[in-house]
């Protein structure tokens, strides 16, 4: 059978048993669950059901319980957008004034679903037939199929013209998995994804969060989005020019969100520079989104502080000034990198956990761990980086609530 067959089995009655019985299975049983069910079932199915059932588990970090009701394809699990990132930008679109939107690219649905969660009409368009059909079953599975209507075609030959809004999520990996870092190599190009955004009243396309500055146009907002602390993506907003301001993408202008709390840095001029100072009490490490953004110039300016260095993105103050865009350290040492020197300090101080951070510095976290030997009751971070352009280690832990 082919890969659409297979995946057409498992919505038959059959299949959905199939599935009902190996969720939750223990992986290491697989073999013996295998054997099992092929007593009774075809092989192929047996295969596909419990092919389907690690895709679910693996997929529970994105989708939540979602997951156990949803069908994936490994590559839809790999790059399906985290379901709060995804309701976030939803959200928005729908504050914009959106009723209706065409998701081009859609992959597996996961955007297609948040889209319909909040309350908006949803054309998913993915040219390949497997990855459409699982769109299509998570649609019905989720009870979303009045609301989202799935199109296997070419993203290029849709007619959008009777939605609200576009929203383009290119595949952003090569022919062998690769990921994809020239945004006109992605597939579709940037470049006609943002011709497609500017003939639309209202348009988000999301992109890589490392995209270079220079190629976002200007006639976008750019938006980094991080949940937990790591950047999730990067998206472009068009359009919008009848929605309240704040809501409204301003043409230029970046903006840092912060999941799952929400708290927004919002810039709307390039950031003046920052200058580079000595080391103060405090160190802030600014959240990846705010750095993506180029916004630790207002992280700095929050705290009443400066750079550590001018080429690093840490910020240090003597004042604790407690943010959500930014994590503060107490620092108790500032050396010159020696790490016999990090090694004895570290032994006085009886530290057995430490947390090895580092930026602008070529040594491996793991290899300062292996070499420190440690032993003892108490934890502290360390920091390899650079001040005033010299490699330094900077020793000290988590700063106090406030």
């Amino acid at each position: 059978m082919t890969d659409l067959d297979s995946f057409t089995a498992l919505l038959t009655p059959e299949g959905h048993a199939l599935l009902d019985a190996v969720a939750g299975h223990d992986p290491a049983d697989e073999l013996a669950t295998a054997t099992r069910l092929r007593r009774d079932h075809p092989a192929p199915l047996v295969s596909a059901a419990l092919g389907q059932a690690r895709l679910r588990q693996r997929a529970a970090v994105k989708f939540g319980a979602d997951a156990a009701r949803m069908f994936f394809t490994p590559h839809g699990v790999e790059q399906a957008t985290r379901t709060e990132v995804a309701a976030h930008r939803a959200a928005r679109i729908a504050a914009l004034g959106v009723r209706s939107v065409a998701d081009l690219c859609c992959g597996i649905g996961g955007d297609a679903v948040a889209l319909a969660r909040a309350g908006v009409r949803v054309l998913a368009v993915d040219r390949d037939p497997v990855t459409a059909a699982v769109a299509r079953a998570n649609a019905e599975a989720l009870g979303l199929a009045e609301l989202i209507e799935v199109r296997e075609a070419e993203v290029a030959e849709v007619e959008v013209g009777a939605s609200d809004a576009v929203f383009v999520d290119p595949a952003r990996r090569g022919g062998r998995g690769g990921r994809v870092f020239d945004p006109e190599a992605y597939s579709p190009p940037l470049s006609w994804a943002v011709e497609a955004a500017l003939r639309a009243p209202v348009a988000a396309l999301k992109i890589a969060p490392g995209v270079p500055h220079e190629a976002i146009p200007p006639q976008a907002e750019a938006e980094w989005i991080s949940y937990g602390g790591d950047v999730k993506e990067a998206v472009l907003w068009f359009g919008g020019t009848d929605a309240p301001e704040g809501v409204r993408p301003a043409p230029g202008s970046v903006r840092a969100t912060l999941l799952p709390a929400g708290d927004q840095l919002w810039s709307p001029e390039p950031p003046p520079d920052v200058p580079a100072g000595p080391v103060g009490r405090y160190l802030y490490e600014p959240d990846g989104a705010v750095i993506r953004a180029h916004q630790v110039a207002e992280v700095a300016e929050r705290v009443g502080g400066h750079l550590l260095d001018e080429t690093i993105a840490y910020v240090t103050s003597d004042s604790l000034r407690p943010t959500p865009f930014a994590a503060a350290y107490e620092i108790t040492d500032v050396l010159p990198f020696n790490l016999k020197r990090l090694k004895a300090l570290l032994r006085e101080r009886e530290v057995g956990v430490l947390t090895v951070k580092k930026r602008g510095s070529a040594v491996e976290p793991e290899e300062v761990r292996r070499r420190m030997k440690l032993r003892g009751p108490n934890a502290a971070t360390v920091f390899l980086t650079r001040a005033a352009g010299a490699p330094t280690m900077l020793v000290g832990g988590p700063a106090p609530a406030s």
